[in-house]
């Protein structure tokens, strides 16, 4: 089972929301990434599992997310 696909089945909420902000920033914000900062803003105290989670690559892209702060 995929990532994606476990992550829509245990915590459906969050996955909308991460569904939603990367469907608004139009492709330039990967779904791993939105998902991440959707679970972040909506369980703050889960920070630092959000960065031990990021690669370099999703470094890039996690600066767009920060216009909705």
């Amino acid at each position: 089972m995929s990532t994606t696909m476990l992550r829509w089945l245990l915590s459906p909420r969050t996955s909308w929301e991460a569904w939603h902000l990367a469907r608004t920033h139009r492709g330039t914000v990967s779904f791993d990434v939105a998902w991440r900062y959707a679970q972040v803003r909506r369980h703050p105290d889960e920070e630092l599992f959000r960065q031990s989670g990021h690669r370099a690559e999703d470094q890039t892209q996690s600066h767009l997310l920060k216009d909705l702060e």
